[in-house]
């Protein structure tokens, strides 16, 4: 996993877990305590720290759809 930057920067995070948007510090924080605290997968990871997100983020839609590559 890798996070370009606007200014051409490329960043590994050190966790292996990413976020953006407006509820982006909120998935990113439930995400590494899910990961940390569980054994959950990836998928059902990234779905339940959308779905905290949302429930304190406005502009987070609870609308989830996860798609694997």
């Amino acid at each position: 996993l890798f996070i370009i930057s606007g200014g051409g920067e490329v960043f590994e995070p050190d966790d292996g877990i990413a976020a953006i948007g407006s509820g982006g510090a909120y998935a990113l924080a439930a995400a590494r305590a899910l990961v940390r605290h569980t054994d959950m997968s990836a998928v059902d990871v990234a779905k339940q720290a959308l779905k905290i997100a949302s429930e304190i983020c406005v502009y987070t839609n609870d609308q989830i759809v996860v798609e694997e590559v």
